[in-house]
């Protein structure tokens, strides 16, 4: 599968940029390299939360009150 690329112009925190430049030439990766892979990473964790939202979505609320009172009940605050 071809990868294409798109320009995009961030602007970064001048440490944020610092550290990830010296991160860069410390993994022999670019910039971009870098920002690519965290992005990739936020989005997996992102889809890997609306599965669990998914999955979840037919279980009972809980009212916050409700486990507060129960947390008392219980001895447990």
């Amino acid at each position: 599968m071809k990868t294409s690329h798109k320009r995009a112009t961030i602007y970064f925190d001048s440490d944020l940029h610092r550290a990830l430049r010296l991160k860069a030439a410390e993994t022999e990766q670019s910039v971009s390299e870098l920002v690519n892979e965290a992005v990739k990473l936020s989005l997996a964790e992102d889809a890997e939360d609306l599965t669990a939202f998914e999955a979840r979505a037919s279980e009972p609320n809980l009212p916050f009150e409700e486990v507060l009172k129960d947390l008392r009940q219980r001895g447990k605050i």
